[in-house]
């Protein structure tokens, strides 16, 4: 018997996008899968027609909350054992579930895998930069600067979520960055070097057009992970590195619009991670 795959979509105010994030998992060519559509309290028509156009699929309902509690709410209604996301105004390929399945199953040692994306931008097709580029295997460094990895390119056992805990519900953006840095500590992660999924952009609602300066919610997530101390030298270093740059540009942004509050409090964190004399210590790194 194939794996079931719980695909979980979460959304809000979307309706048009919903419907055809829908109908693109259905046209699925893998058939052993239940999808779980998480309304973060809409006021659109996605209360009302959702249900009605498409019976078959399990609809939650929860007060407005976020992306990362409505992930969380269809986790734990999941019946799969395998998880798959899907947000609301991206898309699946048609083949994009039965390749993962195939990965996982053909590749026993990877618990996770994503896939190349296809990105439209205001409706057009655009290529992404050379610092979006994709890697395999133990990729935590790589996930570091920003996050590489697209909730929608992804499929992974449920037993990884167990592992390393759900989305951040405290973090309004950035929730997958935190994610996808707790996962490639702990697991390495298969790259489908194939676009089986469809990013659309350009849009308003977009959490990342929502928030003025979003390594403030990478830098939470940096300092959540160096907390739990888990990690090996060379990869701490490597998160103190970054942490330190990100922060150094938020004091720099604050320091520009007369913001001294804020600029010193990621001189607080600087201070609190970093040693005084860090200036030798990111010598040391960079001669490696």
């Amino acid at each position: 018997m194939n794996p079931l795959v719980s695909v979980i979509i979460p959304t809000w105010n979307r309706y048009p996008f919903l419907m055809e994030a829908i109908a693109s998992v259905q046209a699925q060519t893998y058939p052993h899968l239940d999808l779980i559509v998480v309304d973060d309290g809409s006021t659109d028509e996605t209360v009302r027609e959702i249900p009605r156009r498409f019976p078959t699929v399990h609809f939650i309902q929860q007060p407005h909350r976020g992306v990362s509690a409505a992930r969380n709410l269809g986790i734990r209604h999941a019946m799969g054992e395998y998880l798959a996301f899907l947000d609301s105004d991206d898309l699946y390929l048609p083949e994009k579930l039965e390749r993962e399945v195939a990965c996982l199953s053909e590749n026993p040692a990877y618990r996770v895998c994503y896939t190349d994306e296809i990105w439209i931008r205001k409706g057009v097709r655009v290529n992404p930069k050379k610092k979006h580029r994709k890697y395999g295997g133990w990729i935590y460094p790589h996930c570091l600067p920003m996050c590489i990895i697209s909730p929608s390119s992804v499929m992974l056992h449920r037993e990884v979520i167990e592992a390393v805990g759900g989305f951040d519900e405290t973090l309004p953006a950035c929730e997958d960055y935190d994610l996808w840095l707790r996962v490639s500590a702990r697991f390495p992660i298969y790259w489908l070097d194939e676009p089986l999924i469809v990013k659309r952009g350009g849009h308003g609602d977009q959490l990342s057009q929502a928030f003025w300066g979003m390594d403030r919610f990478r830098v939470r997530a940096l300092t959540k992970i160096l907390d739990q101390e888990m990690l090996p030298d060379e990869w701490r270093q490597a998160t103190l590195k970054e942490l330190e740059g990100k922060c150094q540009i938020l004091i720099q942004g604050a320091e520009k619009r007369g913001n001294k509050e804020i600029a010193a409090l990621y001189r607080k964190i600087l201070h609190t991670y970093l040693p005084e004399n860090f200036s030798d210590v990111r010598t040391r790194m960079e001669a490696r």
